[in-house]
């Protein structure tokens, strides 16, 4: 081999161990940098980042439970930075996640804010992020479980409520059937299906109210609305009703007030206050009906001098289903769902509605409602100023007029 050659070779050699060093001395450089990040516990910006951005509890935590780095949400549920994480179920469940090399969840109840009295349900799930870091995310889903629980609760007491007027015209309809050749007996039993066969109407129309105001997600037939003209049709459609009990229904406040909403739900909710406040009145009584109108609101109260509500029962009253006096509902036609009715007639109109009551003295509700001004007066509109006329004026001559309402 020439001298050349040799040459040649060697710096080919040379070239050979000079690429395969540098190539070991990279993976080296890569392979410590792998474990640097591996074992560091800096959270890497992304993450950072993302838990800045979401609106569920969330936190990273080293291996010993540490927090690394939170949510703004996981404060609320007593997480912070520096601090070791305290709840055993949460602790328990990082576990599991890097034990099981991947990710774990689970639904539990936790505190929130350190009251033991305001425990919320999650849906917690914990994932490793690196071999010393879990991400670990707590959704409340506290709203939704009760939502859920509603509806189950609305279908339950809706076949409940259903079943028993069905029953009691398959009853009364055998009764009849029995009772063929007797005709006093028949218009009896015939008497007793009408009842029912209006009772489970009045139930069905209802149910079907309260599921369109539930539903909505606005009114669709908004307009200015008098509230005069409102409680005019509400107390001429519970006349009867009154002048039955031996109830008198007195009038009085503020006229010529105006809101913005849907004219037959504000009838409907005023027509349930009405009938609640007659039904639960003993005869000779007064139920009073009063109207104040103050600077972008007006407050219409419906008062009774009746029996009241018991204290335990006002949280609850404006339920489905729900009754104070169940066997009193009943025997005067109640459903259970006239103040539902209300309270979800006055949301969607952006008002809110009141209780004040005292059992042996009777109740009040309120409803607040956003105040209009008075649109312009149309002169054209001759015919259907002179029909709303002709209706107050029906309704004035039945209901007597009072002062203090």
């Amino acid at each position: 081999m020439t001298l050349p050659q040799i040459a040649l070779l060697a710096l080919a050699v040379g070239l050979v161990i000079g690429v395969g060093l540098s190539l070991l001395v990279a993976w080296a450089y890569r392979a410590r940098a792998r474990v640097a990040e591996e074992t560091s516990l800096s959270v890497p910006e992304g993450v950072t980042a993302v838990l800045g951005s979401m609106d569920d509890a969330a936190c990273v935590v080293d291996s010993s439970g540490l927090v690394l780095a939170v949510s703004k949400a996981a404060t609320r549920f007593g997480i912070e930075v520096g601090a070791p994480l305290e709840n055993p179920e949460l602790r328990q469940l990082v576990r599991g996640g890097r034990s099981e090399g991947g990710s774990a969840a689970e639904s539990m109840r936790l505190t929130r804010g350190g009251l033991s009295l305001d425990p919320r349900l999650v849906s917690a799930r914990a994932s490793v992020i690196s071999p010393r870091m879990t991400l670990l995310i707590i959704r409340d889903v506290t709203e939704q479980e009760r939502l859920d629980q509603m509806r189950r609760d609305f279908v339950a007491n809706t076949s409940h409520e259903l079943k028993t007027p069905v029953g009691a015209v398959t009853l009364l309809a055998e009764a009849i059937e029995s009772a063929a050749d007797d005709p006093a007996q028949v218009r009896h039993f015939a008497t007793r299906i009408s009842a029912e066969a209006s009772r489970l109407g009045q139930l069905t129309g209802r149910i079907m109210s309260l599921s369109r105001l539930q539903a909505e997600d606005a009114l669709s037939d908004v307009r200015p609305v008098a509230i005069d003209e409102v409680l005019a049709t509400a107390l001429e459609a519970h006349v009867v009703q009154a002048d039955s009990a031996g109830v008198e229904i007195a009038r009085g406040g503020d006229r010529g007030v105006w809101v913005r909403g849907d004219s037959q739900i504000l009838i409907e909710a005023f027509g349930n206050l009405i009938a609640n406040a007659i039904a639960y009145s003993p005869k000779g009584s007064r139920v009073g009906i009063g109207v104040k109108a103050d600077e972008g609101v007006v407050e219409i109260a419906v008062s009774d001098q009746g029996i009241g509500i018991a204290e335990g029962d006002r949280e609850r009253i404006f339920e489905r289903f729900y009754r104070a006096d169940e066997a009193r509902s009943r025997r005067t036609g109640g459903t259970g769902l006239g103040l539902s009715i209300v309270k979800h007639a006055t949301q969607r109109h952006g008002g809110e509605v009141r209780l004040w009551s005292r059992p042996g003295r009777g109740s009040t509700f309120t409803i607040r409602l956003p105040r209009i001004d008075a649109p312009p007066r149309i002169d054209t509109d001759k015919k259907n100023k002179k029909k709303r006329e002709r209706k107050a004026a029906k309704a004035a001559v039945r209901v007597r007029n009072g002062e203090n309402a």
